[in-house]
């Protein structure tokens, strides 16, 4: 009788404590907002006052702000780059002092914890069930929900001719980034409304630095704690792959959520990514990209953080679009295609120091005649050997003694049509109007791998690019003497071409002649509308 007369009083007393704790904080950041911070912050130092804390978020979830963040936004919307991390009309952080009204509901009290202390208790309560967003549960699929195939629509930007695919956040809401094959983990702009309440940034020499690899600890330097700025975290080098621009990032993880095959939405919980300043994304990038979608073979790139997390086999397929205003995709998972697996062609896939993909061509041929060069450039390159493959070049790159033989060879294969000024980034440029008109009329050129039987064919007239009315150039550029790789494969010559990175068994699939099977990434694959997407499994890689 006396332990039940004292759990009674036990409860009585904490949920006592907790009605006031909500009337008082409610209250007094409503009322008095600078003031609070001032008074309250001492108490984060007892952990006895966090853990009524606790009890106190726990009511205020329940209660009549706890509808504040689920931002009444339907499924398909928000898939634009263009104001991806602005809030949405009706979202109460749109309004005036949104930093105090959010404290109200649970993300605000989060987030006022974690800058008012740096403590493992405010930093790590992100994680915790506290930053279930209401509602949300009729859209996110949580456990025990384990997708069968994963996919990420990706549609090419007109402007820059990169391909770009949206990740969603924990507030449901999607976050541009462009995707680079070679990256080695995902990054995404901080400085600038990253608003989440299950933002974690892992301590130093802690587990999640581990597996990325970073061993180095970061201090930031301004006194207010942020996403992207915390004390005694993990800092790691963040690339922009088309400027080349390095900056110290903060390792960090948050929910992220991607659409299973049949439009459910698989969620993993402690993604890792970096936390990038806005410096990162200077140059010419796509409006409204706010970061990298890295798909290099690390262990916290995005193929390998999605197979460590839903048990997949460790392999992804890209199929991206030439048209920008149609989708591909990119499938992880038991990729789903219907092609049949005789059409595609296999060759070695080895990994560059920074988790790059190279495959080795051995020679080129134009025409079925080989292009007379020095062929010890395809496998000595700048400390590693090999042809790059790669998405955040939009054109494939020569080595320059390399591109000049080619193109000549070319040219002269070409009889009949007569070169014109050339446009940059071409170095060789054709009359569009004497043109064959037909594909088979182009020379057509092959990238020759480990023997005769197996190579890449670039048929003549998607080698070409039109550029203007009446002119179209071949779409190689010369990368000068210094060039990262004898040849890298660009994005335009990846298009309307299913591409099968098994990384189990270290080889690239590829369909070696777009002639003998022709696809389009965007009819193939259905991407767009309510309906599921109906593709048929073939075990492809098994």
């Amino acid at each position: 009788m006396g332990a039940r007369r004292n759990f009674v009083k036990g409860a009585l007393l904490g949920l006592g404590w907790g009605f006031i704790l909500e009337l008082f904080f409610g209250l007094a950041f409503d009322v008095f907002p600078r003031f609070s911070l001032q008074f309250i912050s001492p108490l984060f130092r007892s952990s006895r006052v966090r853990v009524i804390l606790h009890a106190a978020v726990v009511a205020a979830y329940n209660g009549k702000g706890s509808t504040d963040l689920s931002g009444e936004q339907s499924p398909s919307g928000g898939e634009t780059c263009e104001g991806a991390l602005l809030p949405q009309q009706g979202d109460p952080r749109a309004s005036k002092g949104a930093s105090f009204s959010r404290a109200r509901s649970p993300g605000g009290l989060l987030a006022l914890a974690t800058n008012l202390n740096s403590s493992k208790y405010s930093r790590r309560l992100h994680r915790a069930e506290l930053g279930r967003l209401p509602g949300s549960e009729s859209r996110v699929v949580r456990a025990p929900f384990k997708p069968n195939v994963l996919v990420l629509p990706v549609h090419k930007d007109n402007s820059t001719n990169l391909h770009i695919t949206n990740l969603r956040s924990e507030l449901l809401r999607s976050l541009c980034r462009f995707v680079d094959l070679n990256g080695r983990f995902l990054w995404v702009n901080c400085d600038q409304n990253y608003l989440s309440s299950t933002y974690n940034a892992p301590f130093c020499h802690s587990t999640q630095c581990s597996r990325a690899g970073v061993h180095y600890c970061h201090k930031c330097n301004s006194t207010t704690i942020r996403p992207g700025c915390h004390n005694n975290t993990c800092g790691v080098l963040a690339t922009n792959p088309l400027t080349k621009k390095n900056a110290i990032s903060e390792i960090a993880e948050d929910v992220v959520s991607i659409q299973s095959i049949d439009h459910q939405w698989a969620t993993i919980p402690q993604f890792v990514f970096a936390c990038a300043p806005s410096s990162m994304l200077q140059g010419p990038l796509p409006k409204g990209v706010v970061g990298v979608a890295g798909l290099g073979h690390t262990p916290v790139a995005l193929p390998m953080q999605l197979a460590s997390h839903f048990g997949f086999r460790p392999h992804f397929a890209l199929c991206l679009s030439s048209s920008p205003t149609k989708n591909g995709g990119i499938f992880f998972g038991n990729i789903p295609s219907k092609i049949p697996p005789r059409v595609m062609a296999y060759t070695p896939l080895t990994i560059g120091p920074q988790g790059e993909y190279f495959i080795l061509v051995k020679s080129i041929k134009i025409n079925n005649q080989t292009v007379p060069f020095n062929t010890s450039l395809l496998s000595k390159t700048r400390g590693f050997g090999g042809t790059m493959i790669s998405t955040t070049t939009p054109y494939t790159v020569l080595e320059h003694s390399i591109y000049d033989t080619f193109t000549r060879f070319f040219a002269d294969q070409l009889v009949g049509v007569p070169r014109v000024e050339a446009v940059p980034p071409f170095g060789v440029c054709f009359n569009a109007k004497l043109l064959p008109p037909t594909r088979v009329g182009t020379p057509n050129i092959d990238f020759v791998m480990q023997n005769r039987n197996v190579s890449w064919r670039v048929f003549g007239v998607d080698a070409l690019v039109r550029v203007r009315p009446n002119v179209s150039c071949l779409a190689f550029v010369d990368g000068g003497t210094n060039a990262r790789a004898g040849i890298t494969i660009g994005a335009y010559q990846l298009e309307e071409n299913f591409i099968h990175f098994d990384l189990l068994k270290s080889r690239v699939g590829f369909i070696p002649s777009r002639l003998s099977f022709p696809i389009t990434c965007s009819n193939y694959f259905n991407f767009t509308g309510a309906n599921k997407l109906t593709m048929e499994f073939d075990g492809m890689g098994d």
